[in-house]
């Protein structure tokens, strides 16, 4: 993939129907990773906020982390996955759940005060436009953490010295190794929220001691707090296989439609409240839907 956004349209990963959280988190020997990225994002976050985007929010693992704002979107491609994390938060007007396609956000421009992107966008086949949508519906000023697949990680390097692999981990093409599963280099995600319209003021390595020997040898509290203390070497190096990052929204400007939360991603129109269970776009005539309290607008409703 060449590292400037695309014209046509991406595919998307879509985890409908998986049992993701329950596989990977819940019963995935993923404590460590889940407790270090915990920890990097508390680092990251805000101390409070009005209305978050939560950007592949998934069955809903780091939404509680997100405590101090007023309201958070979360938004998925997969609406089981949306629909698992409803079982998870509960009934509350704090959540507003949206499935949609991160390419086509159905935000208008400068809604959000702060977004979050983890551990998804090792799955856009082009990151750079993905960057772009979210950076649209930010205020300026907004804080925008952000975690990737770091390519140039010690592993990588040294299997790609002892020819284990045959990718190189310094050039700064993505890699895809398997489909839809890419890894970043550092310094071309830098450049990508540079143009994007964000400004990169803090980052941290995470993940430092994700080997199989060492999470099965060495007491979970220990690894933890090792990796807490090495994360804010982020700030002179990149190499682990988890890079977090929080970024500012520089620029353009403030909320373009006044009083509008979403928009038709077909056709960019500011929409109106919903009526019964969807949404009217003035402008090009399509409905969206709103199903179990989740708003679709991955396909317009049909005639």
């Amino acid at each position: 993939m060449p590292p400037e956004s695309k014209t046509e349209q991406p595919p998307v990963c879509d985890y409908e129907g998986s049992d993701y959280q329950q596989r990977f988190w819940e019963h995935g020997d993923r404590q460590y990773e889940d407790q270090v990225e915990a920890i990097a994002i508390k680092r990251l976050l805000p101390k409070r906020g009005k209305l978050l985007l939560e950007v592949g929010a998934g069955a809903g693992r780091n939404t509680t982390r997100y405590a101090n704002f007023g309201r958070i979107v979360l938004l998925d491609y997969s609406t089981t996955q949306l629909e698992q994390a409803q079982q998870r938060l509960g009934a509350s007007d704090r959540y507003v759940y949206v499935a949609a396609d991160v390419y086509k956000l159905p935000f208008v421009e400068g809604l959000f005060d702060s977004a979050t992107m983890i551990r998804v966008i090792h799955h856009m086949a082009d990151a750079p436009k993905a960057l772009q949508q979210i950076r649209q519906v930010m205020q300026p000023g907004g804080k925008f953490v952000l975690e990737y697949a770091n390519k140039r990680n010690l592993k990588a390097i040294v299997r790609y010295w002892l020819r284990k692999q045959e990718w190189d981990p310094f050039d700064k093409t993505p890699v895809e190794f398997i489909p839809l599963n890419f890894d970043f280099h550092p310094k071309a995600m830098q450049s990508w929220l540079r143009k994007a319209g964000f400004m990169i003021d803090r980052q941290l390595t995470v993940s430092h001691f994700r080997m199989d020997w060492a999470k099965r040898r060495l007491p979970l509290k220990l690894l933890v707090g090792m990796d807490a203390l090495f994360q804010p070497t982020g700030a002179f190096w990149q190499y682990t296989p988890s890079i977090f990052l929080r970024a500012k929204a520089i620029g353009g400007t403030s909320r373009a439609a006044a009083g509008a939360f979403f928009k038709c991603p077909e056709c960019g129109t500011a929409l109106p409240d919903k009526k019964l269970d969807e949404i009217l776009c003035p402008g090009c005539g399509r409905r969206w839907g709103i199903k179990n309290g989740i708003y679709n607008f991955k396909e317009a409703l049909k005639i």
